[in-house]
């Protein structure tokens, strides 16, 4: 099958990439990327891979293996245009997440809403993790003028972690945490018509992630043919859980 994956040119979370790509392509699926303008080489946050503060807070080693093994592969380089996707050559859309500026140009882009609007009334499975569900919740259904997150249970990037980030690092790396004014779950809560019933915030975790063998403590939404996360420690459980999605698409 084959996965539509959107990116900005720079700054996306290193883990969010490349372990759901890694688990895809490991299962046999096709990734291809898309980015604002085709033949664009996306770049992810150098901070993760190094070490946002001290050496810390990055990027675990495995998903740093996983995206130099990315970084490798012929469909990284061969993105195609957001604007000429075609999405119904696609049978999955998955939308990472990252925080850093760069970031903007992709959770910013109504280009790309676009292209995710028409492929969300496929009915065909969308997963979204951490930053990556504003660019649903910011995509809008002609239909009703409203998120398409709008009647969907979702969790995204809880405040408490946006919040435990920025005040951690701030001293040294200013609003580096904070791509928006507003926190990403203060705006995902704004698009659902019930965000009491709605919004799921998952068991409270600030260090421990989820790996290939052990996802006791990540946390995923599912909701029909939607899938959400939070955080790159979730990221394994979130592509097993796709490819559950995907699985279950090819069979219906």
């Amino acid at each position: 099958m084959r996965v539509l994956m959107p990116l900005p040119d720079r700054d996306f979370d290193v883990t969010e990439v490349a372990v759901p790509w890694r688990s895809l392509t490991r299962a046999g699926h096709e990734v291809v990327f898309a980015t604002e303008r085709a033949g664009t080489r996306p770049a992810a946050d150098p901070r993760l891979l190094t070490g946002v503060l001290f050496g810390q807070l990055g990027a675990a080693d495995e998903p740093k293996r996983f995206y130099e093994q990315l970084t490798a592969a012929p469909e990284f380089t061969a993105t195609l245009a957001w604007a000429e996707l075609h999405v119904t050559d696609f049978d999955g859309l998955l939308l990472p997440g990252g925080h850093a500026p760069g970031m903007r140009q992709y959770l910013g882009s109504a280009e790309l809403r676009d292209k995710v609007g028409e492929f969300w009334a496929l009915g065909r499975p969308v997963g979204a993790i951490c930053h990556g569900v504003l660019v649903l919740a910011r995509t809008r259904d002609p239909a009703t003028g409203r998120s398409v997150l709008s009647g969907r249970r979702t969790t995204c990037l809880p405040t408490y972690m946006e919040r435990t980030a920025y005040l951690t690092t701030a001293w040294r790396l200013g609003r580096y945490y904070r791509t928006y004014p507003a926190y990403v779950e203060d705006e995902v809560r704004t698009a659902l018509a019930d965000p009491a019933a709605q919004f799921e915030r998952g068991p409270r975790e600030l260090t421990r992630r989820g790996t290939d063998t052990d996802d006791t403590h990540a946390f995923v939404v599912e909701d029909g043919s939607y899938l959400s996360a939070r955080w790159p420690g979730d990221a394994y459980l979130f592509a097993r859980r796709y490819l559950d999605l995907l699985d279950r698409s090819r069979a219906a």
